[in-house]
């Protein structure tokens, strides 16, 4: 009979450790403000999860890190600092713009004008291409190939 109750009772703890704990809020404000926040920070466990969608034990972690400097009275900056202090930019969707993120800011920007570019000049050598002038040697032999009139035959007629 002790082992029914061990059983059970290794069972109730088992999924009560699993559960996320409910997150209790002072106003629907205050609530709106912490979802809003939460997504705008990354699940570092996910694979481009925000911490509002992702089930991961670090992501709890995090979102009652957050929970506790908002119940503290930190202001969202606060706490998006904090985050980003102790794990970097990556944490953030919307990256702060600095020195560091200019090639995630303007990189596909910048790639795009070089494709561009490359295309423009491209097509300028084909127009101009195909708009050379033919000199009078070169016309005369493209209006003889056309005709059906080759060099070899020539020669094999002779």
């Amino acid at each position: 009979m002790r082992w029914i109750w061990f059983a059970a009772l290794l069972a109730f703890a088992s999924a009560t450790f699993g559960a996320d704990s409910p997150l209790v809020f002072d106003s629907a404000e205050q609530e709106t403000r912490f979802k809003k926040l939460m997504t705008e920070l990354r699940c570092l466990v996910c694979q481009n999860q925000s911490l509002e969608d992702s089930h991961a034990p670090l992501a709890q972690d995090l979102r009652n890190q957050a929970y506790a400097m908002m119940r503290d009275g930190a202001s969202d900056d606060d706490i998006m600092d904090y985050m980003v202090d102790r794990y970097g930019e990556f944490v953030r969707y919307r990256p702060a713009f600095s020195p560091l993120t200019f090639l995630l800011w303007f990189g596909p920007l910048l790639l795009f004008l070089i494709a561009a570019a490359v295309a423009w000049r491209w097509l300028g050598a084909q127009q101009a291409a195909a708009g050379a002038e033919l000199s009078e040697a070169d016309d005369a032999r493209a209006r003889r190939l056309l005709n059906g009139k080759s060099p070899r035959k020539e020669k094999q007629r002779k």
